[in-house]
């Protein structure tokens, strides 16, 4: 193929040029990544081991943590970022990384989205030139480009209807931060199509994540400008136990910073709540509420079990519409936007355990990309909000879906029908239990039996899983050699103090960590000997391997409270997956 054409959407100005990564898989910028060498470390992913640094690459969109943005602005600002970015569909959280670096940074990277038949067309090519909204396919590496010019901030060139306030905001009126801030949501509204924009409620942000000095720097740069947030505003887990991480053990080189990082949301008005679940806590939004929130489990349990509305935000542009309390008016904050298009079947399995809903939802992400599903087939099984968590983190990490739909479950869909809008799916998929072995299969990493770990609350625990796990350690007690540790919000922890269960857990031997998750703990919190975890959250079965180096057992609640006091994980599949596994010999006979 030598110097084929193809036009496609400018989402950032740029040229560049390189050999070409592609994969028709999205891939999570945030554990998927690594941002200080450019490496793909989601082992799930078949661009495992690929570097991206000076590489175009071509992926259909990001897909799970919102953090991603916040890891591509450290790869550029350390000069590992990819040469070029393209993509199928428009993707914001990576996108808004680039535009958060060309605007307060003036570095930048091009960026483009191709269509799904312009993005299929590259899947044989070796190198590939990015032209603004064009790419040239090259079977050589081409002649160099020539040298480019300064970064130039972008301009707009939208029809957005701003109110006076809006305008105010651009102008300066109310701070350099709200200007900055307003200017970015502007540029995303563009590339969005919002026509214009809406009041939002609240706002939950993730950009306070540590990823390394670009986070820290961009966060400094706000207060700075004396930002201030003007909508209620809480944060989401942090990458240290912000009043403990000194006794944990953790390195200074990442507990100060880290520290810092949480400090500064604070210095804009942000409320003290490190939580991944704010769902748990006393300022949970209602049915209907616009809200601005990033985190992606909180973002789906948000719209698909609360029915709030809030689109998944990336990081940093979570606090540019906390400093102004406006948000595109797009995506899932549009009732129509809501509906799903997909329909998902799901056996009856008979009686089920609770490793069945975050394995469900790690599935069915997979089959998703960033369509919005109603699940049928789960009418009568009556999932609690602890099963409804676990689905959507693991649905949010392999997905790039803002929600879901269970009919006769979540509340926008008592019937199917209504979940679809009257309407007929785009696609109908079935989902047996041979495709859902194979999934837990993904997820079961581990070569060995032994478990030196178990890691609990990702997201954060809350209060009845507190409950739950008091009940499964009552008169027992952990081995000696394997660690046992919950990450939960500090409000959790309070009231689980009040009501006896922590008392119960310490005594069987569980340590709990407030302020950050299992996303962003590593040793000492992770015994450095460990070599094996268990977990019973399918999200953290995906992310472990990449983010620590560790395999991974995953299994029930029931079944990790076993293996803390065995040291081996049984290898037992539950009951509901039995007849697959069965099925399965027979045709191997």
């Amino acid at each position: 193929m030598s110097e084929v054409s193809l036009n496609g959407r400018c989402l950032v100005a740029g040229s560049a040029q390189g050999a070409l990564l592609y994969a028709d898989m999205g891939l999570s910028f945030w554990g998927g990544v690594e941002p200080f060498t450019g490496e793909v470390i989601d082992r799930h992913h078949p661009l495992s081991d690929q570097i991206i640094t000076g590489k175009v690459l071509a992926i259909p969109s990001g897909r799970g943590s919102c953090t991603g943005s916040s890891v591509l602005l450290e790869l550029i600002l350390n000069g590992h970022a990819p040469a070029a970015l393209v993509f199928e569909r428009v993707e914001d959280i990576l996108t808004l990384g680039v535009l958060v670096a060309e605007q307060m940074f003036g570095h930048s990277i091009p960026v483009i989205s191709l269509g799904e038949a312009g993005f299929a067309a590259l899947r044989e090519v070796k190198y590939l030139r990015v032209e603004d909204a064009r790419v040239t396919a090259f079977d050589i590496l081409p002649p160099a480009m020539p040298p480019r010019a300064p970064v130039q901030q972008s301009a707009l060139h939208s029809t957005l209807n701003l109110t006076e306030m809006d305008q105010a905001f651009l102008d300066g009126a109310y701070g350099k931060a709200a200007q900055v801030a307003m200017g970015i949501i502007l540029r995303m509204a563009e590339l969005q199509g919002a026509t214009e924009l809406l009041d939002i409620t609240q706002a939950h942000i993730d950009g306070c994540i540590y990823t390394g000095p670009a986070s820290l720097r961009f966060a400094r740069q706000l207060v700075d400008w004396d930002a201030k947030v003007r909508v209620p505003t809480t944060l989401n887990s942090i990458s240290v136990d912000k009043r403990r991480w000194r006794e944990l053990g953790v390195d200074p080189a990442l507990g100060e910073p880290s520290s810092q990082l949480g400090d500064a949301y604070l210095d804009m008005g942000a409320r003290v709540s490190f939580t991944c679940a704010p769902y748990l806590l006393d300022s949970a939004p209602e049915l209907g509420e616009q809200i601005v929130w990033a985190e992606s489990n909180a973002v789906v349990y948000a719209n698909s079990v609360i029915g709030a509305r809030t689109l998944k935000y990336p990081d940093y542009l979570d606090i540019c519409i906390a400093l102004t309390g406006r948000a595109p008016k797009i995506g899932c904050h549009l009732t129509q936007q809501r509906l799903a298009t997909l329909r998902i079947d799901v056996p009856d399995l008979g009686e089920l355990d609770d490793s069945f809903y975050p394995l469900l939802g790690y599935h069915v992400g997979l089959l998703c990309g960033a369509s919005i599903p109603v699940i049928c087939g789960l009418e009568h099984k009556a999932p609690t909000l602890d099963d409804l968590k676990a689905f959507g983190a693991a649905f949010g990490t392999t997905s790039a879906s803002p929600m879901f739909h269970i009919a006769g479950v979540t509340p926008e869909a008592t019937t199917a029908e209504l979940a679809l809008g009257g309407g007929s799916p785009d696609k109908i998929f079935s989902v047996s239990e041979r495709d859902l072995l194979h999934s837990w299969r993904e997820l079961n990493s581990a070569q060995s039996p032994d478990v030196d770990a178990v890691t609990l609350g990702n997201p954060h625990f809350s209060l009845s899983e507190c409950a739950t796990l008091a009940r499964l350690c009552e008169g027992r007690r952990k081995l000696d050699s394997v660690a046992i540790v919950i990450t939960c919000g500090r409000a959790t922890l309070e009231r689980a103090q009040q009501a006896g269960h922590v008392a119960t857990l310490e005594s069987f031997g569980v340590q709990f960590v407030t302020d950050t998750c299992w996303c962003m703990l590593g040793e000492p919190v992770i015994p450095p000997k460990a070599r094996t975890l268990m977990t019973n959250s399918g999200k953290y079965a995906h992310y472990a391997p990449g983010l620590v180096g560790r395999r991974v057992h995953f299994a029930s609640l029931a079944e990790c409270v076993d293996s803390a006091c065995s040291g081996t994980a049984s290898g037992r599949l539950p009951v509901w997956l039995r007849a697959a596994e069965k099925a399965e010999a027979l045709t191997h006979v």
